[in-house]
C-alpha cells in the first residue's frame, strides 16, 4: 500500500505539472494583451487607447517581454517555490487573492454536497423501497431532470419565486447563512442527480443478488437488507463518481456565485479569465487540479475499505492456514 501511495503521489505531481504547463501555454497563445487589458479597465476595456509606451514598460516591470521559454521556467520555479507570483489586474498576491476567495466556495460546496446526499441517496433509496409502481417510475424520473436543467436556470428561477415573489431568503450577497440556502439547493441539484442515478442502478442490481435472496430466507428485515447487504456493495460503483462530484461543485460555483453575486472563487475565477490575468488563472487551475487528485486519490484508498477483495495491483496474497491443511490433507 505504501509504494501505491508513492505511485499514486507520483503520478499526481505529473498531473499538476501538466495542468500548469498546457494553461500557461493557453494564456500565453490568446490573442490579447494582458497588460493591454489591464490599463484599459480590465473587464474588456477599448484597448486601442492604450499607450503603447505605458504598455512595454509594464510588459518589461512583469517579465512579460522574455521570450516564451524563459517565462515558463522563471514561472515554474516561482511556483515550485509555492510563489504564484502577483495579479495582473491589482499586484496583490495570487495566494492572498485564493485565499480570501476559498472559504466562502468551501462553504457553499459542503453544504450543497450534504445536501446532494440526503437528495440523491433518499431519492435511491426510496425508488427501490417502495412496492409501488408508480411512485417508483415518478422516482427514477427525477435524476435525469435533475441532470438535465441548466444550473443558472435553476438559480434565476429560486430567486424569483423565493426571494422576490415570496421573499423567503436573499437573492445576493454573502451575508449570513440564509443567503447560503438558495445557492446550495442550486448546487446540490445536478451533484444529487448523478447520485441518485448511480446509486438507484447499483441497489438495483445489488437486491436481484443471490446472497440478498440468502438474507431474506433467514429473515432479515427490508431494512437490513437494504442497509446492511445492498447498500455496500451499490456504494462501490457511487464511489467512483469523487472525481465527477468534485468537477460539478467546482464548475457549478463559478456559475453559482456569478448568479447569486457571491464572493467566491467562481467570481475570481470569471475576473481572472475576463481580465487574463495569467498568474491568477494558473493559481486558480492549479487548486482545482490538486483537489481533483486528492479526491481521486482518496476514493482509490477507499474502495479495499468497503470492497476487500479490491487489492493493490501487484500486492501478494498469502494463502490461508485453512487452505494449506486441505491441501496437505487431500495430497
Amino acid at each position: 500500500m505504501t509504494g501505491y501511495v508513492l505511485r499514486r503521489l507520483g503520478q499526481a505531481v505529473v498531473v499538476l505539472w501538466a495542468a500548469y504547463t498546457v494553461t500557461f501555454v493557453i494564456l500565453y497563445l490568446l490573442p490579447s494583451d494582458p497588460v493591454a487589458i489591464m490599463l484599459a479597465g480590465g473587464q474588456g476595456g477599448e484597448q486601442s487607447t492604450v499607450d503603447p509606451a505605458q504598455v512595454a514598460a509594464l510588459r518589461a516591470e512583469h517579465g512579460l517581454d522574455d521570450p516564451l521559454p524563459v517565462q515558463y521556467v522563471h514561472a515554474l520555479g516561482r511556483t515550485l517555490q509555492l510563489d504564484f507570483g502577483n495579479s495582473l489586474q491589482n499586484g496583490a498576491p495570487v495566494a492572498s487573492l485564493i485565499g480570501q476567495a476559498l472559504p466562502q466556495t468551501a462553504l457553499l460546496a459542503v453544504s450543497a454536497f450534504a445536501l446532494a446526499l440526503v437528495l440523491g441517496v433518499g431519492t435511491a433509496f426510496l425508488s427501490t423501497w417502495t412496492r409501488w409502481a408508480w411512485v417508483r417510475t415518478a422516482l427514477l424520473a427525477l435524476p435525469p431532470l435533475g441532470v438535465s436543467l441548466p444550473t443558472f436556470w435553476v438559480g434565476l428561477l429560486l430567486i424569483q419565486f423565493l426571494s422576490f415573489r415570496v421573499p423567503v431568503f436573499p437573492a445576493l450577497g454573502n451575508e449570513g447563512l440564509a443567503s447560503l440556502v438558495l445557492p446550495s439547493i442550486t448546487l446540490a441539484i445536478p451533484v444529487s442527480a448523478s447520485l441518485a442515478q448511480v446509486l438507484a442502478r447499483g441497489l438495483r442490481t445489488a437486491l436481484a443478488e443471490p446472497y440478498v435472496e440468502t438474507a431474506r430466507a433467514k429473515g432479515a428485515s427490508r431494512a437490513r437488507v437494504h442497509l446492511r447487504h445492498a447498500f455496500r456493495n451499490a456504494a462501490i460503483p457511487t464511489l467512483t463518481l469523487g472525481g465527477v462530484i468534485v468537477g460539478n461543485l467546482l464548475a457549478g460555483a463559478v456559475v453559482v456565485e456569478t448568479v447569486f453575486s457571491r464572493v467566491g472563487i467562481g467570481r475570481l475565477t470569471v475576473t481572472a479569465v475576463n481580465g487574463q490575468d495569467i498568474p491568477l488563472v494558473q493559481g486558480l487551475v492549479l487548486l482545482a487540479a490538486a483537489v481533483f487528485v486528492l479526491t481521486n486519490l482518496l476514493v482509490d484508498l477507499l474502495h479495499p475499505v468497503l470492497d476487500p477483495r479490491v487489492r493493490v495491483l501487484g500486492a501478494p496474497r498469502r494463502p490461508r492456514a485453512s487452505t494449506r491443511t486441505l491441501v496437505g490433507s487431500t495430497s
